[in-house]
């Protein structure tokens, strides 16, 4: 039996070497050989955002995307956002709007949350649903959630909306 190669990967800000087959895919290195628990497997298709996580500085699906493919790319997982011990002004909106009910979702949420505000933010609620449309929660935490995304986006609601 061949020996799989060593893959190298910035997770992080941290390099790593694993060996793993070059289709493995992203979450699973993440979740299995470096023990990173936000990522979640919630479909393994890339369609619920469990997954996501930042390649590049962009959202990604880590469930489709092969180890090989991310090549010398960052990743950031949700552990990454905290510095020193402090939260992502993110992860602290999602704190702040109690934005959980079984948490499952929140990985996808938080990192596609981040991804938009680096990719320049959003002015509106539905600049806001239009980035986190690809990314389910089953629970219904969906008005805490875009409360939380509305506030670290600074996007102000009128009275009666989410």
């Amino acid at each position: 039996m061949d020996e799989a190669p060593t893959i190298g990967l910035w997770v992080n800000g941290a390099w790593h070497e694993v060996a793993v087959p070059p289709g493995t895919a992203l979450l699973h290195v993440l979740r299995n050989d470096l023990r990173l628990n936000g990522p979640k497997y919630g479909c393994g298709f890339g369609e619920c955002g469990a997954c996501t996580v930042l390649i590049g500085g962009r959202a990604a699906r880590a469930c489709c995307t092969p180890v090989s493919q991310v090549g010398a790319l960052p990743v950031v997982t949700l552990e990454g956002l905290v510095k020193d011990g402090v939260l992502d002004e993110v992860q602290h909106a999602f704190v702040q709007e109690q934005a959980a009910q079984c948490g499952y979702c929140l990985n996808g949420m938080i990192m596609t949350v981040r991804a938009l505000l680096d990719a320049g933010g959003a002015r509106t609620l539905d600049e806001i649903k239009r980035a986190l449309r690809f990314n389910l929660c089953r629970c219904g935490a969906h008005v805490e959630i875009l409360r939380a995304a509305c506030r670290v986006c600074g996007v102000v609601l009128e009275e009666g909306m989410p």
